[in-house]
């Protein structure tokens, strides 16, 4: 016989007037949290009450009702109303509905209340605030009446709009809202899907490998160019911006690249042809001129524009206000931010005087030109005052009237203002190189050559701090130029004094730490000459043995030539047809003897200067020799450019080298046997000068 199944009975409800309402100590919330008790009357006021209060009759010492009821379960809603009452927005005999709950525990059903109570998943919220906007609601409005920022309904609303697969993927607890954040930078639902496919199966899935494959085709907002147009001008011609609302994103993404090169392109065009008004011959525009672009030019001597009394006056109250906070904060170990940001705007207002204007010879204007192009903040840059050789002794075509020896512009665009000033403007160079994904082929000649473009200025760099190994270096040179027939070829250093120039530009090689040593040096030298070169010598009589061999080291040093050169018989193997040692075995020896370490002067590879240059076994070689082989194995299966993003993340800091920039074992070289002996006499200092004697100084043994 089957049991019946006992039927259950809800408890009663009734409007109950608030005046017959007390709060019950038997409600177990003690500590406050959620939404405030003055929104929730908002709330209430806006909606009224959504949810009924559970009571209990209050009951006299005999078990009789007294008419009042107590609230264990629901206390923050009579808190409200209670509110609402002393800011007679409701009366006090307002009726209000009650569950009236007899029998039982009331605390249990306080307990209960707490626990059964499920908030929203935060999807739901990203969909239900979607829901409101799309019935007509502003982010303003949504904002006011739920009680959150404007700037959080836009986050919301933004994650409401990443792709509905992923919002499966994130309600199933198969992606963290982090992640989920990291893909609303992106409006595009299919690559959303296509990133996710791709870092779902390698396991590099962190929120900030998203957002950077999202954003890899872009230009961040930070981007010269970008600080250059200004992002509001590339927005008002049409150009749209990626940006994301959860972290600080420097400005955003820049999506149409070639409407941001385009602008950048006209803005500095005029720039150029307000310049071109001053005279000059040539201009050349670009975004970044490559690193010694200047080389082989001569520069002007201007005059700075004199300045005015008021501006002298400028000048003299910004020095005296410089030195009285520098007394001041003397002692202190800590400057105070406000005194450092105003000393820091008293340099940067003297350095805009020290920059000002200088004024030429109106007879060298004519043929001199002016480099105009933007720095590293997006400033406009403009260097003038550049001859180049062949404009010294000017050629004029008798019909045209014009330079016969123009600059050529290798096919990039030219304008020829009304003032005759012939304006170049450089453009990216078209490069497209086959890659064969499946063969772990040579490396390409242009790569060897901008690697080795690197290595060639990290050892000047080393060169000119070892003057000892340096003046070794040269006089190897002149030894093998006088006494070995076939050997002139093999040294590195091109006596001369002619500075080899870099045929191609390898990325990042401007803003090397090579770049920045050899260019301070050169400043610092450069400040320290006269002149003119008729008091050079003076000067240089002027300068102990220490001094004079570090200025040797330095010029020596821009000799240096460790360029590979394809289908050049210098660079073929490491002996020569002669049987002697070619330029690429003495650069190996050179940095050897200098201790050149690569990666210890900055340079790590990274898609731009190598990865994305070289084919899919070449990167997961470079994986395999400096992390091992369970690295290779997150990778491998990924895409070329993804692989090659990965693979600058697993080898930053690892130290690892390509073959070109390797510091080679040369176990047989006879220029270096052992330390550097001392320095000759004439650049030893005066102390070692005098204590030196003729047994210290090393003999030339007879060539066989």
């Amino acid at each position: 016989m089957t049991k019946a199944v006992q039927k259950i009975s809800l408890s009663p409800s009734r409007d109950i007037p608030f005046n017959k309402l007390v709060l019950s100590q038997s409600n177990v919330r003690r500590v406050k949290a959620g939404v405030s008790i003055e929104q929730l009357a908002e709330s209430i006021a806006q909606r009224t009450l959504l949810q009924s209060l559970s009571v209990r009759a209050i009951v006299d010492p005999e078990g009789n009702e007294t008419g009042m009821f107590e609230v264990p379960a629901g206390g923050r809603r009579y808190r409200a109303l209670e509110l609402l009452v002393k800011q007679k927005r409701m009366a006090k005999t307002q009726a209000v509905p009650c569950v009236v709950r007899e029998g039982g525990i009331a605390e249990d059903d306080s307990i209960a209340e707490n626990d059964e109570r499920v908030g929203l998943h935060p999807l739901d919220q990203f969909r239900a605030f979607q829901t409101l906007r799309d019935l007509g609601m502003s982010e303003e409005d949504i904002a006011a009446r739920h009680f959150v920022k404007p700037a959080i309904v836009k986050q919301r609303l933004r994650l409401a709009s990443v792709s509905p697969k992923l919002h499966e993927v994130y309600a199933e607890d198969g992606m963290t809202l982090e992640q989920l954040m990291a893909f609303s930078v992106a409006a595009d639902h299919a690559r959303q899907q296509q990133v996710w496919d791709n870092v779902s199966r390698s396991g590099y899935d962190e929120p900030f490998q998203i957002r950077r494959m999202l954003t890899e085709n872009t230009v961040r907002g930070s981007d010269r160019r970008a600080q250059y147009v200004g992002i509001d001008a590339y927005e008002q011609a049409g150009g749209s911006v990626l940006r994301d609302l959860f972290e600080n994103d420097d400005g955003g993404w820049l999506q149409d690249v070639v409407l941001l090169d385009r602008l950048v392109t006209e803005k500095l065009k005029v720039e150029a042809e307000t310049i071109a008004a001053e005279g000059w011959k040539w201009i050349s525009v670009a975004v970044d001129f490559p690193y010694g672009h200047t080389g082989g030019l001569r520069e002007l001597e201007g005059i700075p524009v004199d300045l005015g009394i008021e501006e002298q006056a400028t000048i003299d109250a910004l020095n005296a206000e410089h030195d009285r906070l520098e007394a001041e904060y003397q002692d202190a170990d800590e400057l105070p931010d406000a005194v450092d940001q105003r000393l820091s705007e008293i340099e940067v207002a003297l350095s805009d005087f020290e920059d000002r204007s200088m004024v030429y010879d109106a007879a060298d204007i004519p043929r001199a030109g002016v480099f105009v192009s933007i720095d590293s903040e997006g400033r406009l840059t403009v260097n003038r005052d550049y001859v180049r050789s062949e404009d010294e002794a000017p050629v004029t075509d008798a019909e045209t009237g014009q330079d016969a020896d123009a600059p050529s512009t290798d096919g990039r665009e030219i304008t020829a203002p009304e003032h005759g000033t012939v304006i170049s403007v450089a453009g990216p160079s078209a490069e497209t190189e086959e890659d064969d994904e499946d063969a772990t082929r040579p490396l390409p000649d242009r790569l060897i050559i901008e690697l080795t473009a690197h290595r060639t200025l990290a050892l000047r760099d080393a060169l000119a701090e070892n003057p000892a190994i340096t003046f070794q270096a040269v006089l190897h040179n002149f030894v093998l130029a006088t006494y070995y027939r076939f050997a002139l070829s093999g040294s590195c250093l091109e006596i001369g004094l002619r500075t080899p120039t870099f045929p191609t530009q390898a990325p990042g090689l401007r803003e090397s730490e090579s770049a920045k040593a050899v260019e301070a040096r050169y400043e610092s030298w450069k400040a320290r000459l006269p002149q003119s070169e008729n008091d050079l010598w003076d000067a240089l009589t002027a300068l102990d043995g220490g001094a004079q061999a570090s200025l040797f080291a330095h010029c020596a040093s821009f000799a240096v030539n460790a360029l590979y050169e394809p289908a050049n018989r210098y660079n073929q193997g490491r002996i020569s047809a002669h049987g002697v040692r070619t330029r690429l075995d003495h650069a190996d020896i050179l940095a050897q003897a200098v201790g050149l370490d690569m990666a210890q002067v900055g340079w790590r590879p990274t898609v731009d200067n190598y990865l994305g240059r070289v084919t899919k076994p070449r990167i997961l070689e470079a994986v395999r020799e400096a992390k091992g082989e369970p690295s290779v194995q997150l990778i491998d299966h990924l895409k070329k450019a993804d692989m090659a993003k990965e693979a600058e993340r697993l080898l930053d800091g690892a130290g690892w080298l390509p073959e070109p920039l390797r510091l080679v074992d040369v176990t047989s070289a006879p220029e270096q046997d052992g330390e550097a002996g001392p320095l000759p006499e004439f650049l030893a200092d005066d102390e070692d000068r005098d204590s030196a004697s003729d047994d210290d100084r090393p003999e030339l043994d007879a060539a066989e």
